[in-house]
């Protein structure tokens, strides 16, 4: 008799706990619902129902899989990001709810109308098409230097029918004399020997997306210095950092010119973004 939708989630959730993993059972869920082809919401409403021989198989892998560290996002290919789905791989960073409050911060400060928007180190693209797709009328350009990152930032863009430019290039090599309306960017600022590098989720994302130098923010330097060249009068520039990070980015926004610094705080109350505006 082959095992039922409950049995295999009990069995799995005990496996991913014991890995101490501390979403075992959403986790479980993700995964065989992904085995399945089903949402969780279907294996609710199914637990009594039989699964196959192949694909228990299947889930079991992907439980193995789990249990030796690899991201459920890199296992399923794809998360959710601000209500849109994103596909992901081990090209770019896993999109966090943390990052939803940069998204949420640019928003607030963009124009009425429409704006000219600039996404550094763009990544899978989740940060500018989540602008694009809530602001139709934005011209979004989204810059990344891997080539890799960017095939999957376009392929998420298609998916979600939105209009972002990609760029192949480092932070603002290649813009020319354009300016923009906003500067927004998720860029590494753990430092190089932060041991959260070889820990959980990290250890499977690119390093060239999380470590920003010895003190973790060297890339934040660069940004702040010369993101005045490429922003317009009334501009803003924001950005993520780690939840320490806050005072720097504030005194470095300060020392570069701009005005009406402002933090924002995370879903844990934490200083998770900081921007300022230029002004003339």
């Amino acid at each position: 008799m082959t095992p039922i939708v409950s049995a295999l989630l009990e069995e799995a959730s005990h496996q991913l706990a014991g890995a101490e993993l501390v979403d075992a059972r959403r986790e479980a869920q993700i995964l065989l619902g992904h085995a399945l082809g089903k949402s969780r919401a279907w294996l609710a409403g199914h637990a009594v129902d039989h699964v196959g021989p192949s694909t228990v198989a299947t889930f079991r892998q992907l439980i193995d899989r789990r249990r030796s560290g690899e991201p459920v996002a890199y296992i399923v290919g794809k998360r959710e990001f601000y209500g849109l789905e994103f596909r992901v791989t081990p090209d770019v960073l896993i999109p966090r709810a943390d990052t939803e409050t940069l998204v949420d911060a640019a928003l607030a400060r963009m124009p009425a109308a429409g704006a000219d928007v600039l996404d550094l180190g763009t990544g899978s693209g989740c940060i500018a098409i989540a602008i694009a797709h809530e602001r139709p009328a934005a011209r979004v350009t989204a810059v990344d230097v891997s080539s890799a990152a960017l095939s999957v930032a376009r392929e998420n863009a298609a998916r979600n029918a939105v209009n972002v430019q990609f760029l192949q290039a480092s932070w603002f090599e290649g813009l020319g004399g354009q300016r923009f309306d906003l500067i927004v960017s998720n860029p590494p600022y753990v430092a190089t020997e932060d041991p959260h590098l070889k820990q959980g989720d990290l250890r499977f994302e690119p390093a060239i997306a999380l470590a920003g130098g010895s003190d973790g923010l060297a890339d934040i330097r660069l940004i702040v210095v010369n993101a005045p060249e490429y922003l317009r009068d009334q501009g803003w520039l924001l950005f993520e950092h780690g939840h320490t990070q806050a005072c720097a980015s504030r005194d470095l926004l300060d020392n570069a010119g701009f005005r009406d610094i402002t933090h924002v705080r995370d879903i844990a109350g934490l200083a998770r973004v900081t921007g300022g505006r230029l002004l003339s």
